[in-house]
């Protein structure tokens, strides 16, 4: 079965349409599917119309939100109560093309757990695809995952990706590459991408781009320090700690000197290298001392869980049994 998942926010007049839309494809390619549109607090009638295409349609399913909690947690509820063995994602807006679901298919065939979308010719104002591009290389350069559209929301994936990897805060952009840190194999295809029909955009603007930057760099600790976040702490405070001897010793020679010449250096408590020297001491302790906490954090947060993905076993026919659900 392929499960369908489609976050949604105010997209009345797009569901018909895409629902029809799907069905089509599913029928011209044969396919068993199940949709689970997922309300993330819409204020418009989009739930009403969920809940007639669920009465008239066994394979349509619904979520509804008491109200908006973000892509990412609408995301995870439509992957907790999907039962296909692939998971499809894509936007309520009808700007992703349900007949490019078979070549997501085709893809994966191939072996990839993954598959991420790339919306070759965008049909966005410029205010939006410039930052998504620069966004988008970034990415790539900061994790190593190289995909042309990470924020491209026309996706499939193993479900038991899923039962590794758990989202929270606004990391759903990031899904390839926190699977990726996990060992799942990641790709992407070119889609085709149609212009909005219905309604407005409701991720653009700064705030967007700042708050990915943000994200960015949390991905970055947790796919590269997260079971061991001492590396990271520990050597920048241990570097700003030898920063802040130095200028000590520097300022002590000083310091001597002047006992012998007088007007050879200012008084101690005229030089700025003194602050800087010990704030350099203050900060490599304080990020010492983090490390040490967080080390302590995991630690405990992690006795039960493992940090590997077996992908097969000669013990048992299903692998996914050796999975241990655990954040990257």
């Amino acid at each position: 079965m392929i499960s369908i998942v489609i976050p949604l926010v105010n997209e009345e007049e797009s569901l018909p349409p895409l629902y029809r839309e799907i069905c089509e494809a599913a029928r011209v390619n044969d396919l068993d599917i199940e949709i689970r549109f997922v309300d993330d607090g819409s204020r418009d009638k989009s739930w009403a119309v969920i809940a007639e295409l669920a009465q008239q349609d066994e394979r349509v399913h619904g979520l509804r939100f008491r109200r908006n909690f973000g892509k990412a947690a609408a995301l995870s509820a439509g992957f907790q109560a999907a039962r296909g063995d692939i998971i499809v994602t894509l936007d309520a807006d009808l700007q992703d093309d349900p007949k490019e679901i078979p070549r997501f298919l085709e893809k994966m065939a191939t072996g990839l757990d993954v598959v991420s979308g790339w919306k070759r010719i965008r049909h966005d104002p410029w205010h939006k695809v410039l930052p998504s591009r620069i966004f988008n290389a970034l990415v790539g350069w900061v994790t190593g995952v190289k995909l042309h559209d990470h924020n491209c929301g026309m996706k499939s994936y193993r479900a038991e990706i899923f039962r590794e990897v758990r989202l929270y805060g606004e990391l759903h952009r990031f899904i390839p590459v926190l699977a990726a840190a996990r060992g799942w194999r990641v790709g992407e295809i070119d889609i085709q991408h149609r212009p909005r029909k219905f309604g407005v955009g409701k991720y653009m603007g700064v705030d967007r781009f700042v708050k990915g930057l943000l994200d960015l760099m949390t991905v970055k600790f947790l796919t590269g320090f997260g079971r061991r976040p001492q590396h990271l702490l520990g050597s920048l405070g241990m570097l700003s700690f030898a920063v802040g001897n130095l200028g000590m010793v520097y300022l002590a020679i000083t310091w001597l000197i002047r006992l012998w010449y007088p007007n050879s250096f200012p008084p101690l408590h005229e030089r700025p290298a003194l602050i800087y020297a010990l704030a350099a001491l203050l900060m490599g302790a304080q990020l010492m001392s983090m490390g040490f906490l967080a080390e302590l954090i995991t630690a405990y947060h992690s006795r039960d869980t493992d940090s590997y993905s077996i992908a097969e076993s000669t013990e048992a026919k299903d692998s996914t049994e050796y999975s241990v659900p655990t954040t990257p």
